[in-house]
């Protein structure tokens, strides 16, 4: 464990702000990987302001497309510092974009998630992979049980109102058939769809 808060993945500069996160979804990356290229993302603390922000003066800014509240956890489960650093970086003139698992509300026992980071989230990348709470419920085991399936679309709506880009993914290996009816339900959102491919190397996550 070490603390690497700010790494460069593909064009991207990712944060890596917190491991802790509600869900113990069946794919995801840190079940058998210790990082990224090389980056070990298990923390031994979360960042204060001034860290995170002496770490990413480290990286030229200008060579990144965007910035990414994404690391080995729920970024929402920090959302202080999200709301810390977004505007920070956005005055820094970066893209800024957060991947998370829509949880963010039952996170942090409020309803406006969405509207709090629509002032420096530009998009969104929600991961939804399962068209149904049960099946939801089966392959994230998320601490809320069925509550985190309604409450991650309800996020999404409300992030598509607030006028940021977003987008639900699912992993491949759930089947075609499964795909579709996601397909289907994120239609019913405004959001974007895409699908991606489980990662057991170094590849978007």
């Amino acid at each position: 464990m070490n603390n690497i808060y700010v790494y460069e993945f593909g064009d991207s500069l990712y944060l890596n702000i917190t491991n802790r996160c509600p869900n113990n979804c069946e794919f995801c990356l840190r079940r058998f990987k210790d990082g990224v290229s090389g980056n070990k993302l298990w923390l031994l603390k979360e960042p204060t302001f001034d860290e995170l922000t002496e770490d990413i003066s480290l990286f030229p800014l200008s060579k990144y497309r965007e910035a990414v509240f994404c690391g080995f956890g729920e970024p929402t489960c920090n959302l202080s510092m999200m709301s810390q650093i977004g505007p920070y970086l956005k005055k820094k003139g970066m893209s800024v974009r957060l991947n998370t698992n829509g949880l963010g509300n039952l996170i942090n026992n409020r309803k406006d998630v969405a509207k709090l980071i629509a002032p420096y989230i530009d998009s969104v990348s929600v991961s939804l992979n399962a068209s149904t709470p049960e099946v939801y419920d089966e392959i994230c085991r998320s601490k809320y049980g069925q509550d985190a399936f309604f409450a991650m679309l309800d996020f999404v709506k409300d992030c598509v109102k607030e006028g940021i880009d977003t987008t639900m993914s699912v992993v491949d290996f759930i089947g075609e058939e499964e795909i579709e009816a996601c397909r289907r339900l994120v239609a019913t959102t405004g959001a974007n769809f895409r699908v991606r491919e489980t990662v057991y190397e170094d590849t978007e996550y």
